[in-house]
């Protein structure tokens, strides 16, 4: 829902009327403050569940993919240390926080799966400690979310023509899940998959009707950040849209559930999720190893 109709997180113009510019730069910092209230009582301090190492033996590198204001943009490039050809890749698009070590953790974790995986960094190197600074970092993305589409263009472009991956999907928390929708719509026709962890979500079905990704959503049932009336909705218009879907609703959890460093993790809920994104991954990029790519 950007200026070009891609993004969900717009600038504002002069309408105010349901599905403009207007209206949807108005639901952008609306979830900016749901997520502050949601992370008010979170740090980004690690637990062990974030610290689960890879299946595999991985190679990671700090690696420069873009440029924004004359500023080298650095993400995190993992892939499996036996990769031979060219593997599926994955990216991955951070929470709220930023690109740090639980995000890091994570890529690495996906890498560990037989992937190529790219972790993007939208917040141009700053990474929160706090909800405070996180709430700047997300509402300046929210303000300016061209600078970010194009961020993940040059992500795609990376793993597409430099790594030379034959399939490539996309998997977001949070902020982030808000962006790996966005990202299926700015490769409506190219992305063969994309997660989404209860991130922002939308039923306006002209932007959604060009995407033809296969579409995962995890939420939970207590998110008050991401209402359940909101996903309901997102599913509705891809029902009608006859899209290919899959939205999963955990009773009993919030949001957050599965980051491990905040006050909602729910263990359970987390392990089923991951498993499924598994699942839903093999089956639209292939199983992970060099013989399926």
């Amino acid at each position: 829902m950007i200026a070009t109709g891609f993004a969900l997180l717009v600038a504002a113009c002069d309408s105010g009327r349901p599905g403009s510019p207007e209206s949807e730069s108005q639901a952008g910092r609306d979830n900016v403050d749901a997520m502050s209230r949601e992370h008010a009582n979170d740090n980004t301090e690690a637990s062990e569940a974030a610290r689960i190492a890879p299946q595999r033996p991985i190679i990671s590198e700090r690696l420069a993919y873009a440029e924004v204001d004359d500023e080298l943009v650095y993400g995190h490039f993992a892939f499996p240390a036996d990769m031979v050809e060219p593997l599926p890749a994955i990216i991955v698009i951070h929470e709220w926080w930023g690109l740090n070590d639980n995000v890091r953790a994570m890529a690495d974790r996906l890498a560990g799966e037989g992937y190529i995986v790219f972790a993007v960094d939208l917040f141009g190197g700053k990474v929160a400690e706090s909800p405070e600074v996180a709430r700047q970092l997300m509402l300046a993305v929210v303000e300016n979310p061209e600078q970010a589409s194009e961020n993940i263009r040059k992500a795609y472009d990376f793993v597409n023509t430099t790594a030379g991956a034959p399939r490539i999907g996309s998997v977001g928390w949070c902020f982030g899940g808000g962006w790996s929708l966005n990202t299926a719509m700015l490769f409506p026709n190219d992305l063969d998959a994309a997660v989404i962890f209860y991130g922002q979500v939308t039923d306006d079905e002209e932007r959604l009707r060009e995407i033809n990704v296969p579409i995962l959503g995890l939420f939970g049932a207590d998110d008050t950040g991401i209402s359940v009336e909101s996903v309901q909705l997102f599913e509705a218009a891809l029902e009608r849209l006859r899209k290919n879907y899959e939205i999963q609703i955990y009773p009993r959890a919030g949001h957050a559930f599965a980051n491990p460093t905040g006050q909602n993790y729910n263990a359970e809920v987390a392990e089923d999720a991951w498993k499924r994104t598994l699942e839903f991954l093999g089956h639209n990029l292939g199983s992970g190893s060099a013989d399926d790519s």
